[in-house]
Protein backbone atom coordinates (compact mmCIF):
# COMPACT_ATOMS: atom_id res chain seq x y z
CA UNK A 1 0.00 0.00 0.00
CA UNK A 2 1.49 3.24 -1.13
CA UNK A 3 2.06 6.15 1.34
CA UNK A 4 -0.70 8.05 0.13
CA UNK A 5 -3.37 5.84 0.52
CA UNK A 6 -2.03 4.85 3.93
CA UNK A 7 -2.69 8.90 4.71
CA UNK A 8 -6.25 8.82 3.00
CA UNK A 9 -7.23 5.26 5.30
CA UNK A 10 -5.37 6.89 8.04
CA UNK A 11 -8.00 10.41 7.74
CA UNK A 12 -10.69 8.25 7.21
CA UNK A 13 -10.51 5.97 10.09
CA UNK A 14 -9.90 8.98 12.28
CA UNK A 15 -12.83 10.90 10.77
CA UNK A 16 -15.57 8.08 10.56
CA UNK A 17 -14.05 5.73 13.44
CA UNK A 18 -12.86 1.71 12.76
CA UNK A 19 -16.00 0.38 13.25
CA UNK A 20 -17.31 2.47 10.43
CA UNK A 21 -14.78 1.59 7.52
CA UNK A 22 -13.89 -1.85 5.69
CA UNK A 23 -11.10 -2.29 3.16
CA UNK A 24 -12.21 -4.18 0.57
CA UNK A 25 -8.38 -4.99 -1.38
CA UNK A 26 -8.21 -5.62 -4.67
CA UNK A 27 -4.53 -6.42 -5.70
CA UNK A 28 -3.13 -9.48 -8.13
CA UNK A 29 -1.02 -10.62 -5.31
CA UNK A 30 -1.05 -12.55 -2.68
CA UNK A 31 1.95 -11.51 -1.12
CA UNK A 32 0.79 -7.98 -1.33
CA UNK A 33 -2.78 -8.35 -0.24
CA UNK A 34 -1.53 -9.61 2.79
CA UNK A 35 1.19 -7.31 3.26
CA UNK A 36 -1.89 -3.97 2.76
CA UNK A 37 -4.39 -6.11 5.30
CA UNK A 38 -1.65 -6.06 7.59
CA UNK A 39 -0.92 -2.41 7.18
CA UNK A 40 -4.58 -1.13 7.81
CA UNK A 41 -4.87 -3.74 10.47
CA UNK A 42 -1.45 -3.47 12.92
CA UNK A 43 0.24 -0.95 11.04
CA UNK A 44 2.72 -0.54 8.63
CA UNK A 45 5.11 -3.40 9.17
CA UNK A 46 7.90 -1.75 6.61
CA UNK A 47 7.90 1.00 9.26
CA UNK A 48 8.05 3.92 6.25
CA UNK A 49 4.48 5.55 6.10
CA UNK A 50 1.57 6.94 7.80
CA UNK A 51 0.67 4.20 9.28
CA UNK A 52 4.14 2.85 10.69
CA UNK A 53 3.65 1.64 14.24
CA UNK A 54 -0.54 2.66 13.91
CA UNK A 55 -2.96 0.27 14.64
CA UNK A 56 -6.14 1.21 13.01
CA UNK A 57 -7.80 -2.62 13.57
CA UNK A 58 -9.59 -2.34 10.27
CA UNK A 59 -11.58 -5.07 8.82
CA UNK A 60 -10.03 -5.65 5.52
CA UNK A 61 -10.95 -8.03 3.02
CA UNK A 62 -10.47 -8.99 -0.80
CA UNK A 63 -12.68 -8.28 -3.64
CA UNK A 64 -11.95 -11.92 -4.37
CA UNK A 65 -13.01 -13.20 -1.41
CA UNK A 66 -17.21 -14.74 -1.00
CA UNK A 67 -18.34 -12.77 1.98
CA UNK A 68 -17.75 -9.62 -0.06
CA UNK A 69 -18.79 -11.00 -3.76
CA UNK A 70 -21.66 -12.02 -2.58
CA UNK A 71 -22.46 -8.60 -1.31
CA UNK A 72 -21.90 -7.23 -4.87
CA UNK A 73 -24.58 -7.31 -7.49
CA UNK A 74 -23.73 -10.40 -9.98
CA UNK A 75 -24.07 -8.31 -12.82
CA UNK A 76 -21.68 -5.33 -11.79
CA UNK A 77 -19.16 -8.41 -10.23
CA UNK A 78 -19.21 -10.55 -13.55
CA UNK A 79 -18.37 -7.12 -15.44
CA UNK A 80 -15.88 -5.73 -13.13
CA UNK A 81 -14.34 -8.62 -11.98
CA UNK A 82 -15.02 -11.95 -12.72
CA UNK A 83 -12.01 -11.73 -15.25
CA UNK A 84 -9.84 -11.43 -12.60
CA UNK A 85 -11.01 -15.16 -11.00
CA UNK A 86 -9.90 -16.60 -14.03
CA UNK A 87 -6.29 -15.66 -14.08
CA UNK A 88 -5.42 -15.04 -10.27
CA UNK A 89 -4.59 -17.26 -7.46
CA UNK A 90 -8.15 -16.56 -5.85
CA UNK A 91 -6.98 -19.54 -3.24
CA UNK A 92 -3.55 -18.22 -2.30
CA UNK A 93 -4.90 -14.66 -2.60
CA UNK A 94 -7.91 -15.38 -0.23
CA UNK A 95 -5.57 -17.02 2.02
CA UNK A 96 -3.02 -14.66 2.63
CA UNK A 97 -5.83 -12.03 3.29
CA UNK A 98 -7.41 -14.14 5.79
CA UNK A 99 -4.16 -15.06 7.68
CA UNK A 100 -3.76 -11.44 8.27
CA UNK A 101 -7.12 -10.52 9.01
CA UNK A 102 -7.20 -13.69 12.01
CA UNK A 103 -4.09 -12.98 12.94
CA UNK A 104 -4.77 -9.23 14.02
CA UNK A 105 -8.77 -9.97 14.72
CA UNK A 106 -8.08 -8.85 18.15
CA UNK A 107 -7.44 -5.44 16.90
CA UNK A 108 -10.65 -5.36 14.32
CA UNK A 109 -13.47 -6.48 17.23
Amino acid sequence: MDLENQQRVKDLAEKHGKDNLVIILGGAEAEASGLACETVTNGDPTFAGPLAGVQLGLACYHILEPEIKDEIDAEVYDEQVSMMEMVLDVDDIIDETKKYREMYSEYTE
